[in-house]
């Protein structure tokens, strides 16, 4: 028996390990860029929040410079927003509106969405689809009704006219209806089975199993609520009655635009979205990782 025949079965197992290193380099390589890569745009992202920022700390006669940190940070601009509008009202008067919203329009969404996935009903489905066709009608169609109905009940420049239009969402019927259809039958059923009726399978059974949508539902419905300019503008009259985006409007005049001011009052206005989205980004990826898995 020669050499080369002694040595030919040992080379084969070799070649195995460094296909498997290389593999493995290959997938971190693939992960590091990937990383990097979310990394650059995460800072294109935070750039603009950055810039706002800054510029709200810039005194006066630094309000232009490009300078990627200020030369002397102040609290002017701040001290002066909160004196030229009452920014603490406004900013109260919006995070009332929007979480009352939220609740509302969560709610609403639940039970038209339980009623449709489990209750059976005549024309069930040509009120499902007449309620998804609404989602696409632009908010400018039904501005004026809305309107209207709102002046007739004497609501107007008060808060519950900025509620009333906005106490269902299509939106969230739409998903909460698609979540609630994938959920097993069959513990619905055994929850049938040992007395439960809607009310407590809905609460007890699917809730439970919904926080992670109706987290990610929550942050949608609150920040589009909190960024609504054009409905407030239309109803609202009275500072003390307007929200915070008709707040920041207040400093873009025909005179100019007051850019410190205006900068302060929009980081101001930026911190109630973020503090929600921190309390519920748990809820959110773990509603990501829940739909991949399945």
């Amino acid at each position: 028996m020669t050499t080369d025949t002694l040595t030919a079965p040992l080379s084969v197992p070799a070649a195995r390990p460094r296909r498997r290193t290389r593999s493995l380099a290959s997938r971190r390589l693939n992960t590091g860029l990937g990383h990097a890569l979310m990394a650059v745009l995460s800072l294109f992202c935070l750039f603009p929040v950055y810039w706002m920022v800054v510029t709200s700390l810039r005194p006066a006669n630094q309000i232009f410079e490009t300078a990627l940190l200020p030369t002397s940070a102040s609290l002017d601009n701040y001290i002066y927003a909160l004196n030229a509008i009452p920014v603490l009202q406004m900013l109260w008067n919006t995070l009332l509106v929007s979480v009352i919203v939220t609740i509302i329009q969560l709610a609403t969404g639940l039970f038209a969405a339980y009623a449709f996935a489990r209750w059976r009903f005549p024309f069930d489905k040509l009120v499902y689809s007449l309620i998804a066709l609404t989602w696409l009608v632009p908010f400018q169609v039904v501005m004026i009704p809305n309107y209207l109905i709102v002046a007739r009940l004497g609501l107007l420049d008060s808060l519950p006219a900025l509620i009333l239009p906005n106490v269902a969402s299509a939106l969230a019927v739409m998903l909460l209806y698609q979540t609630m259809r994938s959920f097993p039958k069959e513990v619905i059923e055994a929850a049938r089975m040992d007395g439960a009726r809607s009310w407590r399978i809905l609460w007890d059974v699917l809730a439970p199993n919904l926080t992670g949508i109706l987290a990610s539902l929550a942050i949608l419905i609150f920040i589009s609520t909190w960024n609504d300019y054009f409905w407030p503008l239309l109803l609202t009259r009275s500072a003390e009655n307007s929200v915070i985006q008709i707040g920041i409007q207040m400093f873009m005049t025909s005179e100019g635009t007051q850019w410190g001011p205006l900068m302060a009052a929009s980081t101001m206005a930026s911190l109630p979205v973020l503090a929600i989205y921190i309390v519920l980004q748990r809820q959110v990826i773990q509603s990501f990782m829940k739909s991949g898995i399945r």
